[in-house]
């Protein structure tokens, strides 16, 4: 019986070792660079780091990140002066492209049709409207020089708060020993990015038997009705108003990059009436012929992110012939 016992766990060793090198091998395993809170209280990522991310249980998407001296992902340094004309693009994981190759990101597509622009991509995945004019306002001196400014918005999740606020324990959370011990045994990595871990995090956690919240609960289509609707349309509103009372809107420099299929009447009207400019990518989706989008992912496929680039491209060089 003790031989038994001890070959057993020979064998399991011997397998989950050779596990281990078939996905580090194969590169199963995705990477994510280290994030930071910089002292101007900017959440983003540890500089010069690079790596590829991964996407799916059988490497669907494989792209390759550099994070550049200012912790974001980009094909370029950051360098705003009065001589050149920078764009910055500021957003969350869809702006902070890790989907795609860096040197072939939304702004390195901007740049291909603005020849003598400069795109300046301040993506971070997990960003909402509060950390981004937050940014803005913390590296002030920079985003003087810059001669756009386009903030990508997702209505749905951008505005659920008015003021921003570090959040030093998720921080703090990610360096953690457990989290380090996953980054570094590529099994655990691979096995978390494809959920085969779930059931082993809800047993530590004591939450075995009960649904995750976000879990498939009912058949039954949810929907808001009018009055709940106006009710989340003006908080978000005052979300917004709140935000600009504190960090300021350059309305001269800035625009709000979306898509108004998604996006309520209400927040689009307010932004008209108020004279911020709108650069809405909705129509140009509708068109396409193509997929916009991941197969396995909403994130922005290599076709999306080109769209995006033309309408950005379209809006800046029209103001420019306006100016």
């Amino acid at each position: 019986m003790k031989k038994l016992v001890l070959k057993t766990i020979l064998y399991i060793v011997l397998i989950l070792l050779i596990v281990e090198i078939v996905v580090r091998v194969l590169h199963l395993y995705t990477e994510d660079p280290p994030r930071f809170i910089d002292e101007f209280g900017v959440e983003k990522r540890v500089p010069d780091h690079m790596g590829y991310a991964v996407t799916g249980n059988r490497n669907q998407n494989y792209s390759r990140f550099n994070i550049n001296k200012a912790g974001f992902n980009s094909h370029r340094e950051f360098l705003p002066s009065v001589a050149k004309f920078e764009i910055a693009l500021i957003g969350d994981s869809f702006i902070e492209g890790f989907h795609q190759d860096f040197f072939d990101s939304t702004g390195k597509k901007i740049e291909n049709k603005i020849p003598d622009a400069e795109v300046y991509e301040y993506g971070y995945a997990g960003y909402d409207l509060a950390n981004q004019m937050h940014l803005i306002k913390a590296y002030q001196s920079d985003f003087d020089l810059i001669d756009e400014v386009i903030i990508y918005l997702n209505y749905e999740s951008d505005l659920e708060r008015g003021l921003y606020e570090p959040n030093y324990d998720r921080i703090k959370l990610l360096a953690s020993t457990p989290f380090k011990i996953r980054d570094n045994i590529k099994i655990l990595a691979y096995g978390s990015k494809i959920g085969i871990l779930e059931p082993i995090k809800r047993l530590v956690s004591g939450n075995a038997f009960k649904e995750p919240k976000n879990g498939y609960q009912t058949n039954e289509v949810k929907t808001i009705n009018e009055t709940e609707q106006k009710t989340i349309d003006l908080q978000r509103i005052e979300n917004f108003k709140s935000l600009i009372n504190a960090y300021g809107f350059d309305k001269s420099k800035t625009s709000i990059l979306l898509d108004s299929r998604k996006t309520s009447q209400r927040f689009l009207d307010f932004c008209t009436e108020n004279s911020i400019a709108i650069i809405d990518f909705a129509e140009n989706f509708k068109k396409s012929k193509k997929a916009t989008t991941l197969i396995y992912d909403w994130h922005w496929n290599s076709h999306g992110r080109s769209i995006i680039a033309s309408t950005i491209a379209d809006y800046i060089n029209t103001k420019k012939n306006q100016d």
